[in-house]
């Protein structure tokens, strides 16, 4: 028996059990503990591609493991968060009780991005659309933000407990996440500054809005990031 073919499907089983976790703290309303869990599950992630490219045992089997993983971490986490901010929301599109659902549609996004990327050989070094992961980072963040900072800003409490917004934000995630949008890659494969500009920039810039805005900064960060991406395909790529 080669236990090393077995090794990252079990990382990938473990981004699947903290997925399933996240989901647990979000019913019982301990978001940042989801945020956390969340964060966990896209760590494992990252390493069993890593691991099944070390010890050369990548498979099909694989790759689907990885995105029902992905489904749960990325994909019905920040979808359960977005229908709670819905559900708290100062109801401004009635009070039915159907409208929280609406949340769900970025879990609907996140399905259809994980089974095109399967299938697209574009995204090998960069990606097009915005990853799962930093999609649901930057849902459940919003949240996260709302429960620290709401007490001490009362616009920011109108600004996500707007139920029009809230929509505005969950067709735009769900739109991100499928767009032909190249976003660049954050991987440094030659050590020049000219050919890292964009992601020395792109860090120095987290780095400066972590230190000032703290947990706040993180949807900042991934909003910034699409951004960037936006601003190098138009005006500085050749």
């Amino acid at each position: 028996m080669n236990i090393k073919k077995h090794i990252p499907n079990l990382i990938t089983l473990i981004n699947l059990f903290c997925g399933c976790v996240a989901v647990v703290f979000i019913s019982e309303a301990k978001y940042e503990m989801a945020f956390y869990m969340v964060c966990l599950g896209i760590f494992f992630d990252f390493f069993d591609g890593f691991f099944a490219r070390l010890f050369k045992v990548s498979s099909p089997l694989g790759l689907q493991l990885d995105s029902l993983a992905d489904m749960v971490t990325s994909g019905v986490a920040p979808g359960y968060v977005m229908y709670t901010m819905f559900a708290n929301s100062g109801h401004q599109l009635g009070t039915n009780e159907f409208i929280p659902l609406l949340g769900f549609i970025i879990t609907l996004g996140s399905c259809y991005r994980l089974a095109n990327f399967n299938i697209d050989t574009r995204q090998t070094d960069s990606f097009i659309g915005l990853p799962t992961p930093a999609n649901a980072l930057f849902i459940i963040s919003l949240k996260v933000v709302l429960d620290i900072y709401a007490g001490s800003s009362l616009l920011l409490l109108e600004i996500l407990t707007n139920e029009w917004i809230l929509l505005a934000i969950t067709l735009c995630s769900a739109y991100i996440l499928n767009a032909e949008i190249p976003l660049f890659a954050l991987k440094i494969k030659k050590f020049t500054f000219k050919d890292n500009v964009l992601q020395i920039v792109f860090l120095a810039i987290s780095l400066v809005l972590l230190l000032l805005l703290q947990f706040g900064a993180i949807p900042v960060i991934i909003a910034f990031y699409v951004l960037l991406s936006i601003i190098n395909n138009v005006f500085l790529k050749k």
